[in-house]
């Protein structure tokens, strides 16, 4: 789209673009262009018009839109397509309608509110507008069904290398779907997939991320952080979904020439929030202590049981929590 290119120039241009500039490459009249500009200052932007010199990008805003999120990506195929959302249901639901269709890989979901988000074992919890990060990749990975889980720590690694790159905040993993920043909850993740018998017919990846939230309801204020109230400050959504994405795509290429973690277990592990500690692990009617070691090349949580034992937990239904509290 003409809108998403003129904004991705606008922001790589530290001098004026002039109007004719863009009417040539784009071969649009003035007028065109002109309203792509009265455009992007409606949803915003701060665009400066001088005669004679051209348009500048005086200031760009917390905004989400399909052209933002664009003009911010330098990934080759995640995230080069986009569907975008002023409000949705969930961004993991309309991921999982494309992959049933004919949706493409590396096709993002994103949505500035949901009503019905996701959470594991079929939680619900509605996510308010202009402050967090609602949003979903499609995979169609050639893999056998049952190495999809650990796609889930594929991207955890790249939320967590992400948040630390555009947020200057530590953010550690708890094994094995969500990214803390000091040990409060700053991000979630949810993967789904369809499978047929052995093979994958798709797989989405959902992440919500709490950026500039002030607080939280209830009993979920002791538990959660945003990026804000470590910071005091406002973020751009989009420059964080765009290192989400370029930081997954690296992580994801990783992965696919081994079809395992072994490539970044290392990487992994030196975000593990509970690495070297004593955890509880909470299994169905049964709980016990034990010694994180890190995660092996499928993605399971070795732990060392007080008797010098190891054993190897896979996520399914069991929860691992720090001795004193969440992590």
């Amino acid at each position: 789209m003409m809108k998403n290119e003129i904004l991705k120039l606008l922001k790589t241009s530290d001098i004026y673009i002039s109007g004719q500039q863009l009417c040539d490459k784009f071969k649009v009249s003035r007028t065109s262009v002109w309203k792509v500009m009265e455009q992007l200052k409606k949803e915003g932007y701060g665009i400066e018009a001088v005669r004679n010199r051209g348009y500048r990008l005086t200031s760009s805003p917390d905004i989400l839109s399909e052209a933002e999120i664009s003009s911010m990506l330098k990934t080759e195929w995640a995230g080069q397509h986009i569907v975008y959302y002023d409000e949705t249901d969930s961004t993991n639901n309309r991921a999982k309608d494309s992959g049933e269709k004919d949706g493409a890989h590396g096709t993002l979901f994103v949505a500035d509110k949901q009503y019905a988000g996701k959470g594991r074992r079929g939680r619900t919890w509605e996510s308010p507008s202009g402050k967090s990060i609602y949003m979903t990749i499609l995979l169609r990975p050639e893999l056998i069904a049952v190495k999809a889980p650990m796609l889930t720590l594929v991207m955890g690694l790249s939320a967590a290398q992400a948040i630390g790159k555009v947020a200057g905040l530590k953010a550690e993993i708890k094994w094995p779907n969500d990214i803390v920043i000091n040990k409060k909850k700053v991000c979630g993740i949810l993967t789904e997939m369809a499978t047929e018998i052995m093979y994958i017919n798709y797989v989405v990846i959902g992440i919500g991320i709490n950026v500039n939230q002030e607080y939280f309801p209830g009993d979920i204020d002791k538990m959660a952080t945003s990026f804000y109230r470590e910071t005091g400050r406002v973020f751009r959504r989009s420059e964080l979904i765009a290192a989400v994405l370029e930081r997954f795509e690296e992580n994801y290429r990783i992965f696919m020439e081994t079809k395992d973690l072994s490539g970044i277990k290392e990487a992994y592990d030196l975000l593990l929030v509970n690495y070297g500690q004593e955890v509880k692990v909470l299994e169905p009617g049964h709980e016990y202590e034990a010694t994180a070691r890190g995660i092996n090349d499928y993605g399971e949580l070795v732990v060392t049981l007080p008797d010098g034992q190891k054993k190897r937990i896979y996520a399914g239904e069991v929860s691992v929590r720090g001795m004193y509290g969440y992590v």
